[in-house]
């Protein structure tokens, strides 16, 4: 079915050329020479745009625009005048236009306009199927080929782009294509984190990433060094799709000076890798070096409570003589509080902010139906993900610190991923809950499905018993128990998880903003 376009111009008897040649195009062209007229043909049919000339006599352009957005918000509207006064674009623009042209215009013009309003979202789609379709057969090429940290570093930052891209799109199967691939490239990277993670723990490898416990010292620290002061927020179990998200917002203050992908440590849960964030030590170093700031899988408690601690005897250790404030954000209230107050926090050279609601979001999506019907796939949670951090305190802190001109480092402990196949495990009353990981004695599974660390020492893990060890799941697997087995799989499967080896838990942002 072709557009049906409303024209609105005094001198249309001119413009005679201009819609007989749309009309040869396909498009039905109805016209006016008032703006009156305009709104009441626009209350008694359907347009699907509207060409509104500014300088009209009686109703102007712009009030004729404003009128038709009070009733018709969502109806394209492109405004063409003969003047380039700013004041004139800025009042048309400010009402929300959805083009702007100058006089005299050509056809081509108008059907470059017609095409970027009604047909953008079709003419990206079919443009990012097929530039999408060309960099598959590069992926899986590069898949088939043994890849340094870097390199799959470089593979997940295209797999991130083309989830966002492809999201957009209106082509279905090349959606589940995409996701074959990305399957299919978690269970290479599976192969590879197996083949070189405990080399990376001993240093016994060129080609080691910057990992949770080496984060602060090798890429914080020299930034907060340079700048009289600085603030650091770790959003906890941020993907980095999800701040590919909230990017934009922050970019409308802030420089991406620096972004970089870091790795994070195993389990990719918040007590191992954010306790060796701060304490710049692996979990098996903190429970040995400081066992009063570790709390055991098997004891009850809070499991990060100890940080500002860690933190202090990091900066310490290092010499850096660095004084700092420490705030941790759990809910609304928290993060409200600490605006409120944030003139007060702006005195020491470095201010950490935890901030805990993308990892609360997580679990919630577990727990409550409404957050399962809001992020139903990737797409809905960095959505959802982006709605509250523009509605957040963390947003107002961010603009506050902007107005500061204080720099900021934003990065995570871990990311998440999305399970879909369980894996069977048994073990027993002390073996622990969380779903991408398991530790504990007399572990049943096939090791064929796992990451399996039989001696944590190796991994500089902590062993809360003699015969204790870690396994890790893979891929976007999830473990599960043969009791109740497919009751407990329905209520798990399609849930955010942590604590395994995949792409979006292991490689997280870590990004350095400066203010504008």
């Amino acid at each position: 079915m072709s557009a049906s376009i409303l024209w609105a111009d005094d001198e249309i008897d001119l413009l005679k050329p201009h819609i007989m040649f749309l009309k040869e195009k396909g498009y039905e062209v109805i016209t006016t020479n008032s703006g009156a007229e305009a709104l009441d043909l626009i209350e008694d049919r359907s347009f699907d745009i509207v060409f509104l000339d500014e300088n009209m006599p009686g109703l102007t352009g712009v009030e004729t625009l404003e009128r038709i957005k009070e009733k018709f918000p969502g109806l394209p509207v492109v405004m063409i005048t003969k003047s380039e006064e700013e004041t004139i674009m800025n009042d048309a623009i400010g009402s929300n236009i959805s083009d702007y042209l100058i006089k005299p215009v050509n056809p081509h013009q108008i059907l470059l306009a017609l095409k970027k309003n009604l047909e953008n979202r079709k003419l990206v789609s079919e443009k990012t199927s097929m530039s999408y379709q060309q960099q598959f057969r590069q992926i899986g090429s590069s898949l088939s080929v043994s890849l340094s940290f870097n390199e799959w570093v470089d593979i997940f930052k295209q797999l991130v782009y083309w989830e966002m891209e492809l999201s957009k799109s209106q082509n279905e199967g090349l959606r589940d294509i995409f996701l074959m691939q990305k399957r299919e490239a978690n269970n290479v990277f599976a192969r590879f984190i197996k083949e070189n993670y405990i080399d990376w723990l001993k240093g016994q490898s060129d080609d080691k990433p910057v990992l949770s416990h080496t984060m602060f010292r090798e890429k914080c620290l020299p930034l907060i060094k340079k700048e009289e002061n600085a603030f650091l927020i770790i959003i906890d179990n941020l993907r980095f799709d999800q701040w590919k998200t909230i990017r934009p917002k922050i970019e409308e203050l802030y420089r991406v000076a620096q972004e970089d992908v870091c790795c994070g440590i195993l389990p990719t849960s918040t007590q191992y890798a954010r306790n060796a964030f701060f304490a710049g030590l692996l979990p098996g170093e903190i429970q040995k070096k400081y066992p009063k700031y570790w709390t055991r899988e098997s004891e009850e408690g809070t499991r990060n409570q100890y940080e500002p601690e860690l933190l202090a005897e990091q900066i310490k250790r290092l010499g850096a003589g660095i004084q700092f404030n420490y705030h941790k954000i759990l809910n609304l209230n928290a993060g409200k509080k600490l605006l409120n107050t944030l003139s007060d926090y702006t005195n020491k050279k470095l201010n950490v902010l935890v901030y805990n609601f993308v990892d609360m979001l997580s679990h919630s999506r577990t727990e409550m139906e409404v957050i399962k019907e809001l992020a139903d796939d990737e797409a809905a949670y960095r959505s959802l993900t982006a709605s509250w951090f523009e509605h957040s305190p963390l947003w107002e802190i961010i603009r506050h610190l902007a107005d500061k001109k204080i720099p900021l480092i934003i990065t995570t402990d871990h990311g998440s991923v999305r399970v879909q196949d369980p894996t069977k495990v048994v073990g027993d009353k002390n073996t622990n809950t969380n779903l991408r990981y398991k530790t504990g004695k007399n572990l049943q599974y096939d090791p064929k499905e796992v990451f399996e660390i039989k001696h944590p020492e190796d991994a500089y893990l902590p062993r809360d018993y003699v015969s204790a060890n870690f396994i890790f799941a893979l891929e976007d697997h999830f473990f599960a128990y043969p009791n109740n087995y497919n009751y407990y799989v329905n209520y798990y499967r399609n849930t955010f998880q942590h604590g395994g080896v995949s792409l979006d838990e292991m490689l997280i942002p870590f990004v350095y903003l400066t203010p504008k």
